[in-house]
C-alpha cells in the first residue's frame, strides 16, 4: 500500500532515539522528509546522518522552550519548503507515587511535558494545511494509571483531551489531530524503568501482555507514520494504543 508520504514533510520532536527516532525512520523509509528535534547537538547530527542529509534535517532544542516549535517549524519551511505534520514526542517524567511527588517534580513535568507538548500543537497545528496530521505520543496511562507512574498519570489524559479538542477545532480545515498511546517498547524508557522494579514485577509485567513481549520501536514507529500519512486520512480525534493488547479498558 502506497502511504502516500513521498516528499511529504514532517516534524518529530525527540527525534533523535526511542520511539521518536523509529518513526523518522519509517516516514523517510516511505518517502517522506523529517526535521528532527532532540536537545543533544550531537545525538541530532548522528541521527541527521544516519537518515540522510538530503531527507533530514535537524534542531537541536528543548519543547520546554517557549521558541522551540517555531523555530523548529521555520526550519521545515526554510529547509524543504513545506510542512505537512508533525509528531510531538517527550520524554516521560521520573517515577513517583502519587503521595511522594513533590510540588517540584509536578512543576518541571507540566513545563516539559504537558505546556511544551501544547506549545508545540498549538504552532503547528495552524500551520497545517488540508491533509495535515498532528499526533501526540502520550502513554498506555492517558486511558489507565501505571503504578509508580503517577505524574504521567496525572498528564498524560490531560493532553489526550488537548488532542481531541483540537481534531474538533481543525477538523474543519481538513488536518487531522490523535494521539498514540505506546505501552511496553524496548526503548532507554522502559529499560530505565524496568532497572528500578524486581524481577517478579518485571515478569509479571510481560505476563501480563497478551503478546508476550515488550513492543519494538520500529513497530510503533511504522503504526505512527501511518497514522501521519493521507493514508489514515478519516482517523483523527482519538487516541491509538500501540501496546501489544495490554491495556484492559476499552
Amino acid at each position: 500500500m502506497d502511504l502516500g508520504l513521498t516528499d511529504r514533510v514532517y516534524v518529530v520532536t525527540g527525534g533523535s532515539r526511542g520511539l521518536g527516532r523509529a518513526t523518522a525512520e519509517a516516514l523517510v523509509g516511505e518517502g517522506a522528509r523529517v526535521v528532527l528535534a532532540a536537545r543533544g547537538a550531537e545525538a541530532v547530527a548522528e541521527a541527521v546522518s544516519a537518515l540522510g542529509e538530503d531527507r533530514a534535517a535537524g534542531l537541536a532544542a528543548d519543547l520546554a522552550a517557549p521558541d522551540a516549535a517555531e523555530r523548529l517549524l521555520a526550519v521545515a519551511n526554510e529547509r524543504f519548503g513545506r510542512f505537512d505534520g508533525a509528531l510531538v514526542s517527550v520524554g516521560g517524567p521520573p517515577p513517583a507515587a502519587a503521595s511522594a511527588a513533590t510540588d517540584e517534580q509536578w512543576r518541571a513535568a507540566f513545563e516539559s511535558v504537558f505546556l511544551g507538548a501544547v506549545r508545540a500543537a498549538r504552532t503547528f497545528a495552524p500551520a497545517l494545511g488540508e491533509g495535515g496530521a498532528l499526533g501526540l505520543v502520550l502513554s498506555s496511562s492517558a486511558r489507565s494509571p501505571i503504578p509508580g507512574l503517577a505524574v504521567s498519570n496525572g498528564l498524560r489524559p490531560g493532553l489526550a483531551m488537548v488532542a481531541k479538542d483540537l481534531a474538533d477545532e481543525f477538523g474543519p480545515r481538513g488536518v487531522r489531530v490523535l494521539g498514540l498511546m505506546p505501552g511496553r517498547i524496548a526503548t532507554d524508557r522502559t529499560r530505565q524503568l524496568d532497572a528500578g522494579a524486581d524481577p517478579a514485577t518485571r515478569q509479571r509485567t510481560r505476563e501480563a501482555i497478551p503478546l508476550g513481549r515488550y513492543g519494538e520501536p520500529a513497530e510503533f514507529g511504522r503504526v505512527a507514520a501511518f497514522l501521519l500519512s493521507p493514508a489514515a486520512g478519516y482517523v483523527t480525534g482519538t487516541t491509538i494504543p500501540v501496546d501489544g493488547g495490554a491495556l484492559r479498558v476499552p
